[in-house]
């Protein structure tokens, strides 16, 4: 069997990253250019990447490590611009005003989250991953991951309670 491409690799999973991207950044711009610079730095060390167990979850780990060391730098903070959301982008329930009010109000708790309990939140709901491949994205203990999420979800609730009357 011949190892993949990385053309191949990118036509199949490119859409997927970007969506893993999105749920971590909440900025689809932001996500583009984090999957972006990934999958250059990805191309680059296709070599490497190829001879991985599992390629798609050692890029997850690249995007993953690339959206916590931006976050980590202040130049983000500087240069970030964000304009008002492009309404005809977006799908939203013509009736559903509330729904509309709820999901914009879980995107403003997960971006206050700290980075790493966001990405840990992410890749359990979202990508539906097991503690121990989270650790392995993470780079931490699987110990670590479960204390993460429990802290999330403990931050989010008390948001929730105070929100909610």
């Amino acid at each position: 069997m011949t190892p993949q491409t990385y053309e191949e690799f990118a036509d199949a999973k490119l859409g997927a990253m970007l969506r893993y991207a999105v749920m971590l950044c909440g900025d689809p711009h932001l996500a583009q250019d984090l999957v972006q610079e990934t999958m250059v730095r990805v191309q680059l060390n296709w070599k490497k990447v190829v001879r991985a167990d599992v390629p798609d979850r050692y890029v997850r780990r690249m995007i993953t490590n690339q959206y916590l060391d931006w976050r980590r730098g202040s130049w983000l903070r500087r240069v970030l611009l964000r304009a008002e959301p492009d309404e005809s982008a977006r799908v939203v329930p013509v009736d559903h005003a509330q729904l509309s009010a709820d999901r914009d109000q879980i995107w403003s708790w997960l971006a206050r989250l700290p980075k790493a309990q966001r990405a840990a939140l992410v890749l359990r709901y979202y990508e539906d991953l097991p503690d121990a491949e989270i650790a392995e994205v993470l780079g931490c203990a699987v110990g670590t991951v479960r204390s993460s999420i429990s802290r999330a979800l403990a931050t989010l609730r008390a948001e929730m309670v105070e929100t909610c009357p």
